[in-house]
């Protein structure tokens, strides 16, 4: 700004308001950078730890499908049970079979066999593990599917849940 020294002359500065102003946009400025700024920096771990809860649920999850359908389903799934031997877990009978152990895992022989599976992957980490019949969802006698769903909670309270069906087939 110029003021008027003398008859011509003219003085440069700023006035007091003048100052004031600016110090107040950059102050104002500066806080809504720097919350911009916070918000990412909080955030920044979200796609790591979803991430990670992802690959837990998900080696789960292939752990429990690379399971038979259910105990007298014979290896390979020809044929299905229901059509020459009858079918073991069926409705809501799921759960463990004689001789298995929700703490040894090598025991669990069959999908319905991780009903209420619940472990600590790691320090803080919680996965558990739903099965239920499902086949209405796709149309079919009920228990024809079985849906399971692996679910893992981290120590910050995010959840990432997968869900799959098994087919008796």
């Amino acid at each position: 700004m110029l003021i008027k020294k003398n008859m011509g002359e003219y003085a440069k500065g700023f006035t007091l308001i003048e100052l004031v102003a600016f110090i107040v946009v950059i102050g104002l400025s500066i806080t809504a950078i720097g919350s911009v700024f916070q918000y990412s920096v909080i955030r920044i771990q979200d796609p790591l730890i979803n991430s990670h809860l992802l690959s837990m649920a998900q080696s789960q999850l292939d752990e429990v499908l690379s399971r038979k359908f259910d105990e007298n389903t014979p290896t390979g799934g020809v044929p299905a049970c229901g059509v020459s031997i009858p079918c073991i877990g069926v409705g809501n009978a799921f759960g463990l079979d004689e001789g298995e152990d929700l703490t040894l895992i090598n025991t669990l022989d069959d999908v319905d066999d991780f009903h209420l599976y619940e472990d600590i992957p790691e320090v803080g980490y919680t996965r558990t593990i739903s099965v239920v019949s499902a086949g209405v969802d796709f149309g079919v006698v009920n228990e024809q599917a079985k849906r399971i769903t692996v679910t893992v909670i981290s120590p910050q309270g995010v959840t990432m849940s997968l869900t799959s069906y098994r087919f008796n087939f």
